[in-house]
């Protein structure tokens, strides 16, 4: 199982946009989410599918925008 596998597969089951905090996406990643997604927003970039954690948003066909000031993050279903 991959590390971003429950986050995956959460999004996979979900339509329209899915609004999260980050506490919720670290309760379906083993471990949680490293430090640096809680403070920079390039850890979430939709355009590096060399990471796991990207691939396991886009996959899913979500994209990700998020908002380190209030620690939330949107997915957006890619069109």
């Amino acid at each position: 199982m991959a590390k971003y596998d429950g986050l995956h597969e959460h999004l996979r089951q979900r339509s329209g946009d899915v609004e999260m905090s980050f506490e919720e996406v670290s309760g379906l990643v083993p471990g949680g989410l490293p430090s640096s997604a809680h403070r920079y927003s390039a850890w979430w970039s939709n355009e590096d599918r060399t990471h796991s954690q990207s691939r396991s948003w886009n996959d899913a066909g979500f994209s990700a925008h998020p908002d380190i000031a209030r620690q939330r993050v949107h997915f957006e279903p890619r069109t």
